[in-house]
């Protein structure tokens, strides 16, 4: 049994498709809690075998990969990454002029995407904690990911997601010095926030408080 577990995870490995109904990041998991119902059917147990069947609907749900339609805003224009919510629209202190922060859940859909055609510049993954957003050490200590992104014009645009209190860690499936088009799909966040570093040439279509999908709801353009 573990060696062809072993074998599974080395399969889902090597998958470079993400087109599943549901995202590939999440068949193990989705794996082990039908095997836990199964198990505890076989062994009586009902209410250990209701809540397995329970937790495989939850991840099932959890790892949807749904198709989205790429709206034509045109050139020079940037759509959200993730699915979720506008927390906030503040001024960096850094070499970009604004951030937007969105929060998601568990019940936004967690397919990260490409916000705009570019290439990959630059990946800066740290593992770490999955502490409560509202938590003092949480922007210092939790798993992030920091990507920037270049378009032919020299524009980069900076996208940071940082874990909240999940279960499960960030995935990705790009690489430096790739060419992504907008909209493809580029990874998985499981519940977290995502700040978006915008610079200075930029025009905001959003406000707090805006509901978000990733590929379809407009943030802006770069002017």
């Amino acid at each position: 049994m573990l060696k062809w577990l072993k074998k599974l995870q080395k399969k889902i490995k090597k998958m470079k498709s993400n087109l599943f109904p549901i995202a590939k990041e999440g068949f193990i998991y989705i794996f082990y809690s039908v095997l836990a119902y199964f198990i505890f059917s076989f062994l009586d147990c009902d209410l250990f075998a209701f809540l397995s069947l329970l937790i495989s609907v939850g991840l099932i749900f959890v790892y949807r990969n749904p198709e989205r339609e790429l709206s034509l805003f045109g050139e020079n224009s940037v759509v959200s990454p993730v699915d979720g919510v506008v927390l906030s629209i503040e001024e960096s202190d850094d070499e970009y002029a604004y951030k937007v922060e969105i929060e998601s859940d568990y019940k936004d859909v967690s397919i990260l995407r490409v916000p705009m055609t570019s290439t990959l510049k630059k990946i800066d993954l740290k593992r770490g904690a999955r502490l409560s957003k509202n938590n003092s050490l949480a922007p210092k200590i939790n798993e992030k990911v920091d990507l920037i992104y270049e378009d032919k014009n020299s524009n980069r645009l900076k996208i940071s997601h940082m874990l909240k209190q999940s279960f499960s860690s960030i995935k990705l499936s790009v690489k430096e010095s790739q060419h992504l088009p907008q909209g493809m799909r580029y990874g998985v966040m499981v519940s977290g926030v995502t700040t978006i570093y915008i610079p200075q040439n930029f025009r905001l279509s959003v406000s707090v408080g805006n509901e978000v999908k990733a590929s379809e709801s407009l943030i802006g353009y770069l002017s």
